[in-house]
């Protein structure tokens, strides 16, 4: 997700150009091995930001020179932010996911004002892609990870990070301490076995225990709280997300609203209601994480991904923002003001600026480059396909590279564009387009899981004789599925062009038809417009009175006086 990334084996310093914006609008769940079917761990991260150009950032492992140092990038401004030393060794990284299937991804939440513009040169993207480069396991993630910014200093705000391997999910949450300080505060917990969690621009983590090994924390994590005064009580019951990113009514409709309706759908046995989402309780606290009602597969977890709050009060669909076709999209900004009061547009999981996506999976019972997957998409989760990419791959698919376009200029050969362009059709009639859409991915990816296990048996019987051969193999898996995606959706795109063209609705045979919207439409058009568009009953035409017969001529002959 980073562009500096691309500096870790070379001494490329990236121009701005190559810079992306601000990921301030993300989510991520984590599921640990008991919460799935097959026992391996996953990590979901969906990428927001409006200026965002989604891509797969590629970086080959290397090996480097004593002495030898690395660029550190800003992701957010690509502004160069100072050098650090380089590892001996890095590892290969595809996406947000290196060889050894460890996995980590991100999401803002900012914090206490006073705690901005921190003193250090490495930015939370940059500790993201470095620690990918170095790290094996996600315990030596989290220490590769807080020594980083110890010895360099923090660049950035508050960041709630996913954290996993194959056998285990970690959600660490870390701050800065503020304008001329060097390092960060930070706490880090491990998901008991069995359970998923999920975060979304907000600090999640609460009371931690003081003393047990699967919950680490920096030293000064409470005593620096107390040294500002933001807390008084006993240790055992300081709250970290509390004192250092409280939660207010935005944070609860925005963010915490996202982790609901992960939660609400994933163990509906809790009944966990729409209060812990839309503002009413603020007291109502979601807790860090849950037992699923059933374990979960990667479709599920995509699923989960596609959410604008369907069949709940929150749902985007349900009121006259949603247009004639029930769009559950609102532009932006969020907030605004009409006749002197504040009000909202809900924040959905799925969304669209949304610049890439991806479900890890990661199996401690395959080799590496084989058990680990990055089923990665461009675009809202909506309507992306989510194409598997493996984590032994050599390169990745040319429409999904890193320079093949960008956001300000339109490209065939990027997926970004042709998703986002399939998207924008189907955004003006959501209705009828996201039933096309839907088939569209079914096909797509439900033929990459009925193949899933025969390519995985081929790329084994291969890494037993050679494991470059497996990887080769997988390269080339890979890029083919890639390239197969970004043609089909090129294509599909063309016809739902031609299918919808004008309003119109084109069927299999060619014939055009023209659907009505729903009553309840009609009924905000009749709302809006009073009796304008009444069609009235013409009044009768009035008909000219009736006028006597002429009195016929008397015959020749007659007597006029008789008859």
């Amino acid at each position: 997700m980073i562009r500096g990334t691309l500096a870790l084996c070379t001494a490329v310093v990236l121009t701005a150009a190559l810079a992306t914006p601000p990921v301030q609008a993300c989510t991520s769940m984590l599921v640990t091995k008991g919460a799935t079917t097959d026992g391996a761990t996953m990590i979901t991260y969906n990428a927001d930001a409006h200026e965002l150009y989604g891509e797969l950032y590629y970086t080959p492992a290397g090996r480097h020179r004593p002495g030898a140092q690395r660029d550190v990038i800003e992701w957010d401004t690509g502004k160069l932010l100072g050098r650090i030393a380089q590892a001996p060794v890095t590892y290969t990284v595809v996406g947000n996911m290196n060889e050894h299937q460890l996995t980590i991804a991100e999401s803002t939440f900012t914090g206490r004002k006073e705690l901005e513009a921190p003193a250090g040169i490495v930015d939370y993207g940059s500790l993201i892609y470095i620690t990918l480069g170095r790290a094996r396991t996600a315990r030596e993630a989290i220490t590769v990870m807080t020594k980083l910014v110890a010895e360099y200093g923090y660049a950035s705000t508050g960041e709630s990070f996913s954290i996993a391997d194959p056998n285990e999910v970690w959600l660490m949450e870390m701050i800065g301490k503020g304008e001329g300080n060097k390092g960060a505060v930070w706490v880090a917990r491990r998901l008991p076995e069995g359970t998923i969690s999920a975060h979304a621009n907000h600090a999640r983590i609460r009371q931690f225990p003081l003393n047990e090994p699967d919950t680490l924390y920096s030293p000064d994590v409470i005593s620096f709280a107390r040294e500002k005064g933001w807390y008084k009580g006993a240790d055992k019951d300081f709250s970290f997300a509390d004192t250092y990113n409280p939660l207010g009514f935005e944070a609860q409709r925005f963010s915490e609203s996202r982790v609901w309706s992960i939660y609400r759908r994933a163990a509906p046995s809790l009944g966990l209601g729409p209060e812990y989402a839309d503002g009413s309780a603020p007291d109502k606290r979601l807790p860090l994480w849950i037992k699923p009602d059933r374990q979960l597969t990667v479709q599920d977890a995509m699923a989960l991904m596609r959410d604008h709050f369907e069949g709940t009060p929150l749902d985007l669909a349900k009121d006259v923002g949603a247009g004639p076709y029930a769009a559950p999209y609102r532009w932006r900004p969020m907030t605004w003001e009409v006749d002197g009061k504040k009000y909202l547009h809900e924040r959905a999981i799925s969304t669209q600026q949304t610049g890439f996506t991806f479900v890890a999976q990661m199996r401690a019972w395959l080799p590496a480059p084989i058990g680990g997957v990055l089923w990665f998409g461009v675009d809202d989760t909506a309507t992306t396909v989510y194409t598997p990419m493996y984590a032994g791959i050599r390169k990745v698919p040319r429409n999904f590279a890193v320079g093949v376009a960008d956001r300000g200029t339109f490209s065939w050969d990027s997926s970004f564009w042709v998703f986002n362009w399939v998207a924008n059709q189907a955004y003006a009639r959501w209705s009828d387009i996201v039933v096309d859409v839907q088939k569209e991915q079914r096909a797509l990816e439900g033929g990459f899981f009925a193949d899933q296990a025969e390519v995985e048996k081929t790329a084994v019987e291969k890494y037993r004789r050679s494991p470059e051969a497996a990887r080769k193999y997988l390269t080339e898996y890979s890029v083919r599925q890639g390239e197969k995606v970004h043609a089909h959706w090129r294509r599909f795109g063309e016809q739902l062009l031609v299918k919808y063209i004008d309003g119109n609705v084109r069927d299999a045979s060619g014939k055009v038809d023209h659907p009505r919207h729903t009553d309840s439409w009609y009924r905000h058009i009749v709302r809006d417009t009073g009796k304008r568009l009444l069609v009235r009953e013409a009044p009768p035409v009035a008909t000219p009175a009736t006028k006597p017969a002429p009195t016929p001529a008397p015959k020749p002959g007659a007597d006029p006086r008789k008859g």
